[in-house]
């Protein structure tokens, strides 16, 4: 018996201006994709399709009409879908990885039974938890200054400040602040520049940087400059972590030659902007296979990526906090079973699922 899928928009509304240095986003239209069996309607799988304006390679105007599309295939018959299995090469989701996630993740949520677990492991029967970085957004020095507090208080051992958007010598006090409260032994601190940094003053600012003793630096500066970054990784004070240059490298010998040319010290994962599970499986292997650390980041889904993002997280080895903590971003967001205890988070298996599709 073929799947069939239906799609359905919903426009996330964030409790503040969600700033970085690329600018303040108040909404995120996502979309849902719902996959099931016709004899068995009650019964489906989930996926979320959430790209992101100015990262994604998805993020454009067409993406309604090529969810239409793939709807249409299945639908029709066309091309037939396996819950769990591998995506058809004739649905052409190439350049499409915020789809590519969204449609692994309900092939696998069906495959699991339709209860929101992606992959058994013990966070997603409740059992662990996952230790997530506290995210700190930009804003003036008092916003950034009582989030901080808030989540020192709320048991976070790991914090991640947006840096860019106000000027550096500002930036650089508020680290000091925390510093002052906490030592490196008591709170890992990771910045991340949005690739704010231009190439000519980047290794002076992490000269800088370094004296608050930094866990890393995501993207000092902006993709596409290799050779410039792989001077900064191979001479930075402060480690760098790689995330929007990954966007948009799809062929492995394209990913092997980054990650050598560059020799990044970490690189962060996001599912829906690198194309789903297969591809960050395919990254984290070629990332330890030459040394390189790594860590799983949410991109700003709702709940329902979250989720599949953090189980994905939880099947493998966790040895540093990921940053899985955008869940309580929004005031629409789907009510789920994860939440928040001391900077882990967790699946309270007992809790509901509250979805109207």
């Amino acid at each position: 018996m073929s799947l069939h899928l239906s799609f359905s928009p919903h426009t996330l509304q964030f409790k503040f201006d969600a700033r970085t240095s690329r600018g303040a986003i108040k909404t995120h239209q996502v979309y849902f994709l719902k996959v099931w069996k016709p004899s068995m309607p009650g019964v489906y799988g989930l996926g979320e399709c959430a790209p992101l304006a100015g990262l994604s390679i998805d993020f454009r105007p067409d993406l309604e009409e090529k969810l239409q599309q793939v709807v249409d295939l299945v639908n029709k018959g066309k091309v037939a879908l396996k819950a769990g299995g591998e995506l058809p090469e004739e649905l052409e989701l190439q350049e499409w990885p915020a789809l590519r996630f969204a449609l692994e993740t309900a092939l696998l949520d069906l495959q699991h039974g339709g209860k929101r677990q992606i992959f058994d492991n013990a966070f997603s029967r409740g059992e662990v938890g996952i230790p997530v970085n506290g995210l700190i957004w930009m804003g003036d020095r008092s916003f950034m200054q009582e989030q901080i507090e808030k989540k020192l208080k709320e048991g976070y051992s790991c914090l991640k400040l947006k840096i860019g958007s106000l000027d550096f010598k500002t930036e650089l006090e508020i680290l000091q602040s925390i510093r002052e409260v906490a030592g490196a032994d008591q709170l890992t601190v990771r910045v991340d520049a949005n690739g704010a940094f231009s190439p000519q003053d980047a290794y002076k600012k992490l000269e800088r940087l370094a004296k608050y003793e930094l866990h890393s630096i995501e993207q000092p500066i902006k993709q596409g400059q290799l050779q410039e970054m792989a001077q900064l990784c191979a001479y930075t004070p402060v480690p760098i972590a790689l995330d929007e240059e990954l966007i948009g490298v799809q062929d492995a010998q394209l990913q092997a030659a980054l990650l050598e040319t560059v020799k990044p010290q970490y690189i962060i994962l996001k599912p829906t902007l690198v194309g789903g599970f297969t591809a960050s499986a395919a990254w984290i292997r070629m990332a330890e296979e030459r040394g390189i650390g790594w860590w799983m980041t949410s991109a700003l889904e709702s709940n329902i990526g979250l989720n599949a993002i953090s189980q994905f997280a939880a099947a493998h080895n966790i040895t540093k906090p990921q940053g899985l903590g955008t869940g309580q971003l929004y005031h629409n967001n789907i009510p789920s079973p994860l939440h928040i205890v001391n900077g882990e988070l967790w699946y309270e298996d007992e809790k509901e699922w509250e979805i109207s599709l």
